[in-house]
Formats: structure tokens, C-alpha cells, sequence
């Protein structure tokens, strides 16, 4: 771990620092791109990892965040009924330019357009989660709680079955 952050992990830590809690964005040398990578960098459980996925509207190209728990795989269709979108796998590109993050360490908070966000339910078991902080190698820990407020996002059930 490196004491010295990179610029989209200072840009996440300075976001952070601004709500009023006290969060620790940590860069890894290890990767936390995927969530099973993520929890062994940290040492938790898989499911204890927030991952964050963008998808897009099929129609509109609005973007919709969707903040899983690792061991998690969503079901788009109870996400679009939620939003009320058709959705697909949003374009690299798109979600650069609207998040101001490459894909493989998207933030749930620190985006350049606010963003629709969608929160999975089974995040809310644990006492203390992990989300990405802006690249591949970074993270920090927060509360389920701590997530809404942030995100101002919304609670669903997104499991795939």
C-alpha cells in the first residue's frame, strides 16, 4: 500500500473529506479491480465489497449506477422496472465522460454528472463494506448507511436468482 495517492484517488479522498466523516481512501499495489481481487487486497468477505456498475438506457444513453454486493450478480430486469429504463452495458467511453472514472474502479460517490444509483439490498448485512476509490488499485471503507447518504441512492433487491 502506497501513501502517496493517485490523482483520481485524491479526487475521490478529497470528496470524502468534504462530507464530514472520516474516510480513508487506501491504494493497493494489488489489484481491486474485480471484487474477488478487492477482498483479498483488503481481507473481507467478497460479498462485503460495493462493486459499482454502470449500466445505460437503451434509448437515452442516461446512465444508472448500480452499486452490488460483490458476490452479487444483478438482474437487470428488476433494476429497469425500478428506473424505468431498458438497460445495457454502458459504452467505456460514456461512463468516463459522465463519472469521470475508467471502468475497473468507478467511485459511488466523486462523479462528474450526478448519477441515478441503485443500491443492493444484501450490502445492508454488513457492519462495514468496501468500495472502489477511483482506479484499479484503490478503495475505502464505509457503512451501508454511510453509502445512502453519500449516493442518495435506492435500497433494491437486485439479485439475480
Amino acid at each position: 500500500m502506497s501513501n502517496e495517492l493517485s490523482n483520481s484517488a485524491s479526487r475521490v479522498q478529497e470528496f470524502l473529506s468534504k462530507s464530514g466523516k472520516d474516510f480513508d481512501v487506501r491504494e493497493f499495489s494489488s489489484s481491486t479491480r474485480t471484487a474477488a481481487d478487492a477482498a483479498e487486497s483488503v481481507g473481507c468477505e467478497v460479498g462485503q465489497i460495493a462493486k459499482s456498475l454502470i449500466f445505460q438506457d437503451k434509448k437515452t444513453d442516461e446512465l444508472v449506477l448500480v452499486i452490488a454486493s460483490g458476490s452479487n450478480r444483478v438482474d437487470t430486469k428488476k433494476i429497469s422496472k425500478t428506473v424505468g429504463f431498458k438497460l445495457k452495458q454502458a459504452k467505456a467511453d460514456l461512463v468516463k465522460e459522465k463519472t469521470g472514472f475508467a471502468i475497473g474502479g468507478i467511485p459511488p460517490v466523486a462523479h462528474s454528472e450526478p448519477l441515478q444509483t441503485i443500491l443492493d439490498e444484501d450490502l445492508q448485512q454488513y457492519a462495514e463494506i468496501w468500495a472502489a476509490a477511483g482506479t484499479p488499485h484503490s478503495v475505502f471503507q464505509l457503512t451501508p448507511t454511510s453509502l445512502e447518504e453519500l449516493t442518495s441512492g435506492e435500497w433494491l433487491d437486485l439479485r439475480q436468482e
